[in-house]
C-alpha cells in the first residue's frame, strides 16, 4: 500500500510542545499534541515532533533513526564510543543517528522534526551528563521503553 504524508500540513496543525525537559513523560508528551504518528515504516514508524528545550536521552537497539529537521534548529548531542559529540542542525539537514547510539535534543527556540524511528525507544527519564555511566540496575529503573 502507498502512504503519501502532507508533511507540511500535518505540520501546520501541530501545537509547539515548550519547555520540554529530560523528566517529562511520554504520557505528558503525547497529550500535547506536539508529537505524532505519521505512518508505519519498516520495524518502527515514521513520526513528527514540534517543541522547544531539552529532551531526554534515548537511543535504538534495533537500528539506525533517520533525523530530518524541517523548521527551526537545535543542537543534537551524540554518545559514542570516544564521547560526546554535538552537532548545529537546521532546516533542511538530516541526520541518522547509528543504532544503540544515545542521543537527545537541545532545542531552546524551537524545531520540528520527522524521524524514520525502529522500535523500540528507550528514554531515559532522568537527566544525566552520560547516559553510559549508569549501572544496569540505575537504567531498568530509569528508562521508559516506547513499542509503539
Amino acid at each position: 500500500m502507498t502512504t503519501i504524508l502532507d508533511l507540511k500540513g500535518t505540520l501546520a496543525k501541530m501545537p509547539m510542545m515548550t519547555g520540554r525537559r529530560p523528566e517529562s513523560t511520554e504520557a505528558e508528551r503525547k497529550a500535547t499534541g506536539a508529537f505524532v504518528t505519521l505512518a508505519p515504516y519498516r520495524d518502527g514508524n515514521i513520526y513528527s515532533a514540534k517543541f522547544s528545550g531539552d529532551a531526554a536521552w534515548e537511543r535504538h537497539p534495533n537500528g539506525d533513526e533517520l533525523v530530518q529537521i524541517i523548521d527551526g534548529s537545535c543542537t543534537m548531542h551524540l554518545m559514542t564510543e570516544n564521547g560526546l559529540e554535538s552537532h548545529e542542525v537546521s532546516a533542511g539537514m538530516t541526520v541518522v543517528v547509528p543504532q544503540n547510539t544515545w542521543h537527545r535534543f537541545h532545542a531552546p527556540n524551537g524545531v520540528s522534526i520527522v524521524t524514520a524511528t525502529p522500535r523500540p525507544t528507550e528514554h531515559l527519564t532522568v537527566d544525566v551528563e552520560d547516559p553510559r555511566t549508569l549501572s544496569r540496575a540505575q537504567l531498568s529503573g530509569n528508562i521508559e521503553e516506547k513499542w509503539r
